[in-house]
């Protein structure tokens, strides 16, 4: 087996690897970095790579499984595809299976690219006890709704109110 980060060998089920999870053999990873230069190479069905979070990975093998279809991810190979994995918000099986595609790190150079989104925000264990736990969206959209639902029974009672005292006149 070849060591180039173009010859690597994405492996199916085995031990410790779900089948249906597509994974990059960890001794054929890069640990010098790639440029973009390297990734730009890799943009074809058969040899897809992608940069994500200054992340490298080898599609290649999962073209095909990709739930969105093929055709998303050969529209950002060999190039950042962060922006365009961060706006569909994919699920915590997503990334985990993108974990296993990495081949190695983006290696910047002068002239590259800026980064499309900067880092995902992750947040451990001991960060939801300061009280961010990620759930702001949620609580207020339900405020809303709830003051919502006060108006509109405020709104019912005050017309229905009105409809009484207008009928026995």
């Amino acid at each position: 087996m070849s060591n180039l980060p173009g010859e690597q060998e994405i492996l199916g089920a085995g031990p410790g690897r779900p089948a249906g999870k597509a994974q990059v053999d960890p001794a054929e990873r890069t640990t010098d970095g790639l440029t973009y230069a390297d990734v730009s190479e890799h943009n074809s069905k058969n040899d897809l790579y992608l940069v994500i979070h200054d992340k490298v990975y080898n599609a290649s093998k999962f073209v095909d499984e990709h739930p969105g279809g093929e055709e998303v991810l050969l529209d950002v190979g060999g190039q950042d595809a962060t922006e365009a994995f961060e706006d569909v918000g994919h699920s915590d099986e997503a990334r985990e299976i993108l974990t296993g595609l990495e081949v190695g790190d983006l290696k910047r150079q002068p002239g590259d690219p800026k980064p499309k989104v900067t880092a995902r925000q992750t947040t451990s264990p001991s960060d939801s006890s300061s009280g961010s736990t990620g759930s702001g969206l949620g609580a207020g959209l339900y405020a809303i709704v709830v003051v919502g639902a006060l108006a509109g029974y405020l709104a019912w009672k005050f017309v229905a109110s009105g409809n009484e005292g207008g009928s026995e006149a």
